[in-house]
């Protein structure tokens, strides 16, 4: 693609958008995307440069990438608690991989911006009833009626108040003490108590705070230990809206580079992601760390022509894999992939999506992830790294800090009559706290054995 970049060129008759909604009014249309481009940034450029350093690092094999959040935000369910309630469990999660591993761990949510999702059909028909299908809040509602299912872009302006209203709190949490490790036991949720997990997670608390009473008999004041008493949390989300993404780009004043401003990190998705896509042709010009997921359906060669498109500078922090092949799939379909980049000197992280290829339709009807899938593809992916000499980089999780029931199994056991009790998500199932942590114990674990080996190779 030698032909000159700009915030708009994904517009050109060459490029293919898809998964994109149809608005029908254009000039509704156009009055939303001028207003947003007149909003200040929601993220600015240094901070999207510093979390592509800190990627750099997870590429080089010395720290580990936790990216995880919602499946999909949504209106009805933004509040303080929720916001406060998900950072939780990245902290908790963060804790144990980092005192686990001895490892830094980059955190990355997926929030203030994962509002959009892809759909099959542009429509759905419900009692000989077709609409719009529902693409995620910031395009059409949930509610299957006419005034609901319409693609409002007056939708994107909430959304950018939502998404400024979460950053600003959480912001708020990560800098002001919340995240100070004096309060990592008050991060547990109180229906955590119920979690197998629980006890080891206070265990870790406990020697966490020993350590911190070790350094300050030493004569070091905890209180001047910026790394102790805050932490660095990034967003990301996909980058499927091109009108928002495209009215949210702005160049940086300091090096005239482009940025997309509505998160740090964004990311293709496995169906936007194709020669010719119009996403990829966005992508390719804003200068934020950059994620692609990749499938079964991605080929080497597929995969090298989009990273030189992506990264044609080759620079670390840059790119993000995101495997998202199944349970049954990965260790067959992953190896080529590694290879490829590997022989191509590609500098990527490589992180693995356990859920996507995880979903099936439960005995009582609801779409659920089978925990022992979901960590049959960690162990699948780490088993991978380990045999190709790469390092497994980071995991990206549909999460929440709600005590939802909606993936089944792990230590809660959650069953299928089970999923009813409390099954609130808009789009896919989420992880709940104790689920999450439990895999958090077992990265931390796969992370140990692999360092191990490291240094058995460097002896």
């Amino acid at each position: 693609m030698a032909h000159k970049w700009n915030p708009d060129s994904w517009k050109q008759d060459a490029f293919v958008a898809k998964h994109l909604p149809h608005y029908e009014d254009t000039a509704e249309l156009a009055e939303a995307e001028r207003v947003l481009a007149g909003f200040p940034p929601l993220v600015f450029a240094g901070e999207a440069r510093a979390l592509k350093s800190k990627l750099g690092d997870v590429a080089a094999g010395n720290a580990f990438l936790l990216q995880g959040g919602d499946c999909a935000e949504s209106f009805a369910e933004f509040t303080p608690n929720n916001i406060r309630d998900t950072l939780r469990v990245i902290l908790q999660m963060a804790a144990v991989l980092t005192y686990a591993s001895k490892m830094p761990v980059v955190k990355v949510a997926r929030m203030a911006g994962q509002f959009a999702k892809p759909r099959s059909a542009a429509t759905e028909t419900i009692g000989g009833v077709e609409l719009p299908s529902y693409y995620g809040d910031n395009i059409n509602g949930i509610d299957f009626n006419p005034d609901s299912r319409r693609n409002d872009p007056q939708r994107m302006i909430r959304a950018y108040s939502q998404a400024a209203a979460t950053l600003n709190l959480l912001r708020a949490f990560t800098t002001g003490g919340y995240a100070n490790l004096r309060q990592v036991h008050q991060w547990t949720l109180d229906f955590m108590g119920r979690s197998a997990w629980a006890d080891q997670y206070k265990s870790i608390a406990d020697r966490i705070g020993e350590s911190l009473d070790f350094m300050e008999a030493c004569g070091i004041d905890i209180e001047d230990q910026p790394q102790l008493k805050m932490a660095s949390l990034y967003t990301s989300h996909e980058a499927l809206l091109l009108p928002y993404e495209e009215a949210m780009t702005r160049q940086d004043s300091l090096t005239g580079d482009w940025y997309d401003c509505s998160a740090h990190m964004l990311w293709i998705g496995d169906r936007t992601r194709f020669a010719d896509s119009a996403h990829v042709e966005f992508m390719r010009g804003i200068n934020n760390p950059i994620g692609m997921k990749c499938g079964p359906s991605l080929e080497p060669d597929a995969l090298l022509r989009m990273l030189d498109t992506l990264n044609p500078a080759h620079e670390a922090g840059r790119m993000t894999l995101i495997a998202r092949f199944g349970h049954d799939k990965v260790e067959a379909g992953l190896p080529p992939l590694i290879r490829a980049v590997e022989r191509a000197g590609h500098p990527v992280v490589w992180s693995c999506d356990p859920m996507h290829g995880n979903v099936i339709k439960s005995d009582s009807g609801y779409k659920t992830r089978p925990f022992d899938r979901i960590m049959a593809e960690i162990k699948g992916f780490f088993a991978v790294h380990r045999a190709e000499g790469t390092h497994a980089g980071g995991i990206h999780l549909e999460m929440t800090g709600q005590d939802v029931t909606e993936c089944t199994g792990g230590a809660v056991a959650i069953t299928d009559a089970g999923l009813a009790d409390r099954y609130h998500t808009h789009c896919d199932p989420r992880l709940n706290a104790a689920q999450s942590l439990e895999i958090a114990f077992t990265l931390a674990e796969m992370l140990n054995l692999e360092l191990s080996e490291r240094r058995a190779d460097a002896a």
